[in-house]
Formats: structure tokens, sequence, C-alpha cells
């Protein structure tokens, strides 16, 4: 293995640890890594790279709520067989998932190719102002509504905002946790709705997107640093989350504001 080949794998780690830890946190994952494949002179990273990554930041969320998701399952399956009412609550959050998925998926069917060939520098700048704005909004905001207390009209809500996330420089999670507190979710319901609603769009991004992974090209040459990217994804997608977890206890995501307002005005300066 050449020089070139090693730096090339260095360099997919290094865009692989940014998605990884952009992912959970509101600051958009697919912007960051936009922006460090700029820097590291690599261009714009393929359709079979994106389903990778998403892949192995999926996989990390899917194990840290595992329990959650179990039980989730679990009893909507129990409700639908008995309609025991102790059942409900958890049926319904599955409802609510649903209804919540539905403008992301959608809209991302419709405009997902738009929204790839009309990115650029500029725009996930100003994307990041907006992100940045709307964590300022809602920094001092205490949301009451736990799991039971959720409507359908407040996971419609939030999954437009998750709808508005598609384009790059607005952060998924940011969207969404931003939605959900602006509902009057509680923190902790926040963001573990945030998440549940991630990972029916994340499954249907990388299921949509099989066939052009078994028809890329070049996928015998890429093996190696693809999969140095995904483990490098995967590892960091875990730690972000649960540091995140911690951020969102201490109601500190007004830092967020902060990051989101300065790398979009040097984005804006140096691209």
């Amino acid at each position: 293995m050449g020089e070139l080949d090693i730096l090339f794998i260095l360099k997919m780690i290094i865009i692989g640890l940014v998605q990884g830890f952009t992912e959970p946190i509101p600051v958009s994952s697919s912007g960051h890594v936009m922006i460090a494949s700029e820097i590291l002179g690599l261009g714009e990273q393929g359709f079979m790279f994106a389903i990778l990554t998403n892949t192995a930041s999926l996989l990390a969320i899917l194990y840290i709520y595992r329990k959650d998701i179990v039980r989730l399952a679990s009893n909507s399956m129990k409700y639908l067989k008995t309609k025991n009412r102790s059942f409900q609550s958890d049926f319904r959050f599955v409802c609510f998932i649903i209804v919540g998925t539905i403008p992301a998926g959608v809209l991302g069917i419709l405009l997902n190719d738009y929204i790839a060939e009309n990115v650029s520098m500029t725009l996930i700048a100003f994307m990041l102002f907006v992100t940045g704005f709307a964590l300022w909004l809602i920094r001092n905001m205490k949301g009451v509504k736990e799991e039971r207390n959720i409507t359908f009209k407040d996971a419609f809500l939030v999954g437009l905002g998750q709808a508005v996330a598609l384009t790059p420089g607005i952060s998924r999670s940011g969207a969404t946790i931003i939605s959900s507190i602006a509902v009057g979710m509680k923190q902790d319901t926040a963001l573990r709705f945030s998440f549940m609603l991630y990972i029916p769009v994340s499954l249907g991004g990388v299921i949509l997107g099989i066939s052009d992974f078994i028809n890329e090209p070049n996928k015998t040459d890429l093996a190696i640093p693809y999969l140095a990217a995904f483990i490098a994804t995967l590892f960091m997608s875990y730690f972000a989350m649960k540091w995140f977890m911690g951020i969102m206890k201490t109601g500190k995501l007004v830092y967020f504001t902060y990051y989101c307002f300065i790398v979009g005005a040097l984005l804006l300066i140096f691209f």
C-alpha cells in the first residue's frame, strides 16, 4: 500500500469522525462533511459513502436506544392484540413516530436530487445561521410534555422540522429538538423523540440506496478506506451521542448557537 493510499485512508477516517461527531449534535452533519471534504481536497463524497456513514451512525443510535426500541415494538404489538390500555401509550408513541416521519420521507423523495444539485458553501453558511438563530430562540424554553402528552399535531410539526433539515446546513437533530421543545416537550422527551424519528428516516435512506451501493463500479477499490470511515463513524457517533445526552440534561444548547454562528461566518469569509 503506497503513501497516497494511506493518506487517502486517513482522510476517509477524518471524514468518518466528522460525520460521527456531528450527526447527533445540532450543527448539521451533511454540512460538516462537505466542509471537511473541501478542506481535505476530496471533493464531494459519493452516494455510497453517504449510505455507509449514515448506516454507521444509525447502528450507534440503535444500540443506544435498543431498550426503548424493544419496549415500544413489544408493547405496541401487545396493544394491537389485547387492546390493554397499559400498552396504549407506547403504541401511540410509535404512531407519533410514523406521523413525524411522513414529511421528511415525502419531501426527501421529491426534492433530494434538486437539493443535491444546488448545494454551496454559501448556502451551508446561511443555513448554519438559521440553525443557530433557532437554537437561540428556544434556549430558555422549559417544556412540560412527556411522551404521554404528545399529540398528533405535535408529531407532525416536529416532522416538518425534520423535513426542513433536508437542506445541508440545517441540522436534523437540531431541527427536530428545536421543534419538539417549541411545541412544549421536556428536553429529555424532545431528545428521545428526535432520535426515534431519525431511525426510520435513516433506515429508509439506506434501503433506497442499496441498489446504488450494489451497482457502484469502484466499491472494490474503495473497500478499505470506506470500511475505515465506517468504523470511525460508528464509534464516534456512539460517543458523541452519549456526550450530547449529557448536554441535553444540563440544558446548554445555547453553546451550539455560538458554534453555528462562528462556523457560518468562517465559511462566508474563506469560501
